[in-house]
């Protein structure tokens, strides 16, 4: 044993610790959610539960708010996903593909929402959707929610058109393919893996948006993540981690979905200046 070990040598071996480590820092707490979520009788300090049920997803898929809530998060988060193609694709294919003045300071500007503390981001946008009659709107959920997601919308396929050679749009255009017919044959096929997982990013972020739609959308419109505010402080922790559960799933479905359409070099690349 004592030869295995040395063969293996130290730096293996803290290798090893740091990823055991880290395994339990991010496992750990989507473990306990699971178990908290099948319980039915769970008294500190017993390692596990003393009963299994299901009674806590029966009381948070009956709770007639939180199934309005679930479908509605869905839902705001399709409509901003698909607006947000509409406007970002074309802008990303610019910057890509259009060297025009100020052509970096304005693919900058779509970082700005995310680097600072969106809470006054927030309240600035409250004020000003108060004057324009958008406050406890649809339509003003969804625009709150499409700022936060433009930087993904932007950077990401901005990254994934630059990605694809010039040299082979050139060619279809040398054997006669109209500009239109280049891009939608060449050039936006090989770039929609980057724009499939910049869609999948800005459905999660708008999924788990909690703060803008807490501002501009109560009291009618309540999100999932609003809900869970309520959830947390009302509930027995067995319901929140049921509802924790129910918002994560999603996340980790489309994450490792993300995670085949796209390698890690092509997301780098959409966070650098060319």
């Amino acid at each position: 044993m004592r030869w295995y070990w040395k063969a293996i040598g130290p730096k293996k071996i803290i290798e090893f610790l740091v990823l055991v480590v880290f395994v339990i820092f991010f496992l750990g707490p989507l473990l306990n959610l699971a178990i908290l979520a099948f319980t039915g009788n769970w008294k500190y300090p017993e390692a596990f539960p003393h009963e299994w049920s299901l009674k806590w997803w029966r009381f948070v898929l009956q709770q007639e708010d939180i199934a309005k809530s679930i479908g509605l998060s869905f839902l705001i988060a399709t409509i901003v996903t698909a607006i947000s193609i509409l406007i970002c694709v074309p802008a990303a294919y610019a910057f890509a593909r259009i060297r025009f003045p100020l052509s970096r300071f304005f693919l900058f500007s779509f970082l700005l929402t995310n680097a600072f503390p969106k809470m006054g981001l927030y309240v600035s946008i409250a004020v000003l959707f108060y004057k324009l009659g958008l406050m406890n709107t649809l339509a003003g959920v969804v625009l709150i929610h499409i700022v936060n997601v433009l930087m993904y919308m932007t950077w990401i396929p901005t990254a994934s058109f630059r990605n694809v050679h010039t040299a082979q749009e050139e060619s279809a255009r040398d054997v006669g393919a109209s500009p239109f017919r280049v891009f939608r044959s060449i050039t936006l096929p090989l770039a929609m893996p980057g724009i499939l997982v910049a869609s999948i990013f800005t459905f999660l972020n708008s999924l788990d948006e909690a703060q803008g739609t807490f501002l501009v959308g109560i009291p009618n419109f309540k999100t999932m993540p609003v809900i869970m505010y309520s959830i947390i402080s009302d509930y027995p922790a067995y319901a929140g981690a049921v509802f924790s559960i129910i918002l994560t799933l999603p996340t980790i479905i489309l994450l490792l979905a993300a995670k085949r359409f796209v390698s890690a070099d092509v997301l780098s690349s959409g966070f650098q200046f060319k």
